[in-house]
């Protein structure tokens, strides 16, 4: 799964990096506006982490542009922490919205839960429940190796835990 996060803070920016590719996503890291808009269009990113206070840009209207264009999952990751700030957020199509500081592993839970709802094999969306997706999440995180089935459980179980 591949997650776009725009932040133009480097220490944050490098933190939710290296923090994602190792709970098991395909990390790209954006700095600016622009640049955000353009890969978050054109490339096919399953969800988008993003910073609300980027400098010099009108985040609401990238959230409009991309909400007109691409249906994407969108978690706003910021230091507004205003109720009217959320819900203007929210009502552009903002996905979910976490302020802050924060905890990593409730972001990686917020992101599953977004997650969740988008397995698709060939166009046909498929339900599953909390445990065939952390099942299916590992075994595409663990591509090409043999696990037992006391892997699966094992790493089944981390996941629950974390």
């Amino acid at each position: 799964m591949s997650i776009l996060v725009i932040e133009d803070d480097p220490k944050t920016g490098d933190y939710l990096k290296k923090g994602l590719r190792e709970s098991g996503y395909a990390v790209d890291l954006a700095r600016t506006g622009t640049d955000d808009l353009h890969m978050a269009l054109e490339q096919a990113y399953d969800l988008v982490v993003l910073d609300v206070m980027l400098p010099g840009i009108d985040i609401w209207e990238i959230m409009r542009v991309l909400r007109a264009r691409r249906d994407l999952p969108v978690i706003f990751l910021t230091a507004r922490d205003h109720v009217s700030d959320r819900i203007r957020g929210l009502e552009l199509g903002a996905d979910d919205y976490l302020v802050k500081p924060f905890l990593f592993t409730e972001l990686v839970l917020r992101i599953r839960t977004l997650l969740r709802r988008k397995v698709t094999r060939e166009g046909v969306e498929i339900p599953l429940t909390n445990k065939e997706f952390m099942l299916l999440h590992l075994l595409v995180r663990r591509q090409g190796e043999a696990l037992s089935h006391a892997d699966r459980v094992r790493s089944v179980a981390h996941e629950f835990r974390q």
